[in-house]
């Protein structure tokens, strides 16, 4: 009799043992990085980059100090408020901790269900012998678990912790790009602040004009045309000083928003463009792959798709439910003894005729791996171009500044001499409002042109993903 139960719970324990043995497969393909269109060999330059260098950066990532390496103060606590405090950020890490959660939710289906249930209930019936008067209770412990003999579990949580990763990407490139924006910021709102200073010394100088061109008029060595002039020229200045204060103000207003804070809440004192120009980060086509945040989130999602393929090939094969519960039970009398239950089983269920539901399911998985393939392509070759389009800014502004500091150096000088030549009555005034503006310009052109350099070696910077401090 011993023989037979034991030879009988062994039969029902053959569904679960099958099971164990079939976990191993896993329906849809091994996931394969799909290969970028014409990407540049690991030995290869940039086209912009001139001849190929041997380059060795550090690793870099989102939490690298990179904006140190400009040497102001001021910015590095902008940047640190910015990354505590920015709301786009905060909502990239809010995502990042749902896709965790959502991943370790997806996990939780490869283990068993457990639970237990309790139940009493009292009944009377009524028979043609009387009435009678029942009771009963029941405790019971149950379990219940899915196979996964064809992988759909495991696909779906592959797919789950790839966005999961992408998600952690996502928030590695918002972390990136606003530290970008706050440097970025920062640079136009001090351009503003020595754009002041620039107007500022301009409408002193030609408030002072105007005063020589009064007097001269009053001892009748100068005409009335050139005091107008003298007053258009500075009326024309002090307009341009007014959209130079404008700019700076809405620069400080972005830069508040970047860190969190209402404008009204921001104030930040008055200060010289005075960041240093920094050598261009070294990286070779290849590390581009792996530095860039955006690329890494794009290839999470075509490991997601891909895995997702397995789950919509699972759904062709049949699913099996095993179960199994073990209690107690007492009818009648409460005070009767409990009667020991226990159950095992085994639930196999296949869809027969769907409409065509499944070859759907698995087209539209095939078309999402296809979209997240060459999405994953395209962020590849839009990073490519990011990296191009400013290393060609940076050479290209590079020898502008160069020009632009000759030029400003030759008007000041041509500036100075009409002034002393105009003082001494062997010149016209017009002579001087011409190399009065053409100095001005050419100062203005010089400290944007700076600005724009900065500007683009912070882009280059967030378009190689990050930069390690040397």
């Amino acid at each position: 009799m011993q023989g037979s139960l034991l030879n009988s719970r062994t039969r029902a324990w053959r569904p679960l043992l099958f099971g164990v043995l079939l976990a191993g497969c896993a329906a849809g393909p091994d996931y394969r990085r799909p290969e970028p269109i014409a990407t540049p060999a690991a030995s290869m330059a940039y086209a912009e980059d001139g001849a190929w260098r041997q380059a060795a950066p550090a690793d870099a990532d989102d939490r690298t100090p990179w904006w140190q390496r400009y040497g102001d103060t001021v910015l590095d606590a902008l940047v640190t408020q910015a990354s505590d405090a920015n709301q786009t950020l905060l909502q990239a890490q809010a995502r990042f901790r749902e896709a965790e959660a959502l991943a370790r939710g997806q996990g939780s289906q490869l283990w068993p269900d457990l639970g237990i249930e309790a139940q009493a209930a009292r009944a009377r019936t009524r028979t043609s012998a009387g009435s009678q008067l029942g009771e009963s209770r029941e405790v019971s412990l149950q379990a219940s678990w899915e196979p996964d003999l064809w992988g759909r579990i495991r696909r779906s949580l592959e797919a789950a912790n790839a966005e999961a990763r992408a998600s952690q990407a996502d928030l590695a490139a918002a972390r990136l790009g606003v530290q970008a924006a706050v440097v970025q910021t920062y640079i136009q709102l001090r351009l503003g602040d020595s754009l002041h200073e620039l107007y500022a010394r301009s409408i002193d100088g030609y408030q002072r004009s105007l005063a020589i061109a009064e007097a001269r008029l009053r001892v009748g060595v100068a005409t009335q045309a050139d005091v107008a002039l003298a007053r258009t020229t500075l009326a024309a200045a002090q307009a341009q000083a007014v959209d130079v204060d404008l700019t700076r103000s809405q620069a400080a207003h972005a830069l508040a928003v970047l860190l969190g804070k209402p404008p009204a809440d921001f104030l930040l004192a008055p200060a010289s463009l005075a960041l240093q120009l920094q050598a261009t980060p070294a990286a070779l086509p290849s590390e581009l792959l792996e530095r860039r945040p955006d690329i890494a989130a794009a290839e999470q999602r075509v490991m997601a798709a891909n895995a997702q393929i397995g789950v919509a090939r699972a759904a062709w094969f049949p699913s099996l439910r095993l179960t199994a519960s073990r209690g107690e039970s007492v009818v009648g009398s409460w005070a009767a003894a409990p009667g020991p239950v226990w159950a095992i089983g085994a639930a196999l269920a296949e869809t027969l005729l769907d409409g065509g539901a499944r070859r759907a399911l698995n087209a539209e998985a095939r078309a999402a791996f296809d979209a997240a393939a060459a999405s994953y392509r395209q962020t590849v070759l839009s990073g490519f171009q990011e990296v191009e389009d400013n290393l060609a800014a940076l050479r290209e502004l590079a020898r502008a500044r160069q020009y632009s500091e000759q030029a400003l150096l030759a008007a000041q000088e041509s500036e100075a001499v009409l002034l002393r030549q105009y003082q001494s009555g062997t010149t016209t005034y017009l002579a001087v409002i011409d190399a009065q503006a053409l100095a001005l310009g050419s100062e203005r052109t010089a400290l944007q042109l700076r600005a724009r350099e900065l500007a683009a070696g912070v882009a280059l910077i967030k378009a190689l993903g990050g930069a390690a401090t040397e």
